[in-house]
């Protein structure tokens, strides 16, 4: 009697430690990354989130200045990235490895203290933008058709040796309206997403959520390829203005459900 009432519990206990361990790996599993844990950065010696460059972007003669700073979100001291910029572009970004297919969703938070007047993502002049979130893909040239595989050549020629051949620009517009897709004033290889538009929430502290699977489908008509860096960016050598922009924190998640069928995905977009 004693042996037969000892089994369940014996039997119980390998079953207990499985369904513990599948547990944790799935908990693991669907943690989101930190692409940008700026709250919990240390500063570099030029005041940057340690792991974090400075990214030229053209021949601007200016940079844009940027700083880990001390601000209130939410009633609550957090670090975050100061960007000012005074006729300036430049960025400032990371290498990073995530694949859109199992980490489909970035989210992250920032604010602007103004737009730009002569912004305008339709024009080279106009190309300029208070904050964007910069997203490089890996994208194989060898698929260029025969214009775009002599343009690419050219550019390496010419000296250019980190071309983004394929880029989600997530920015932060003056005129265009929100969530539309249009390709950048200079080059079609990077697709702009306007997912905030004008004045009305300048100064304050907005959460965003891209599906960025989902967004470069619709911009470049294929699945993406991984993504390979990511870059914060507050811009005016074009419109020769001025802006200041805070970033918070900057996340990949996985979808909130693995059946894609069931999402809701207009919603990771408000």
């Amino acid at each position: 009697m004693t042996s037969v009432a000892r089994l369940p519990v014996v039997w119980s206990l390998p079953l207990f430690v499985i369904s513990t361990l599948v547990g944790l790996t799935a908990y693991a599993h669907h943690q989101p990354k930190y692409v940008g844990r700026f709250s919990g950065a240390e500063a570099d010696s030029n005041g940057h989130p340690s792991g974090w460059r400075a990214v030229r972007f053209g021949d601007a003669e200016t940079d844009t200045q940027y700083r880990l700073v001390e601000r209130p979100i939410e009633d609550e001291s957090t670090t975050v990235v100061r960007a000012v910029s005074d006729g300036g572009a430049g960025g400032l970004g990371r290498t990073v490895r995530l694949d859109p297919q199992q980490h489909p969703v970035l989210s992250w938070r920032w604010k602007v203290t103004n737009v730009l007047d002569k912004g305008d993502a339709r024009t080279k002049d106009g190309d300029d933008y208070p904050a964007r979130l910069y997203v490089t893909f890996d994208y194989d040239p060898s698929n260029f058709g025969l214009v775009d595989r002599a343009k690419y050549e050219t550019l390496q020629a010419l000296g250019y040796d980190q071309i983004p051949t394929r880029a989600l620009n997530y920015v932060w517009a003056s005129r265009v309206d929100q969530d539309t897709i249009l390709p950048n004033a200079f080059t079609d290889w990077v697709q702009m997403i306007p997912v905030e538009s004008g004045s009305t929430k300048v100064g304050t502290w907005l959460r965003e959520r891209r599906n960025v699977r989902a967004d470069y489908r619709r911009a470049f008509g294929e699945p993406p390829p991984p993504i390979d860096g990511v870059a914060i960016m507050t811009d005016t050598d074009n419109t020769g203005e001025e802006a200041t922009a805070y970033y918070g924190d900057i996340v990949a998640r996985r979808p909130p459900s693995i059946q894609e069928s069931d999402l809701d995905w207009s919603d990771l977009t408000n």
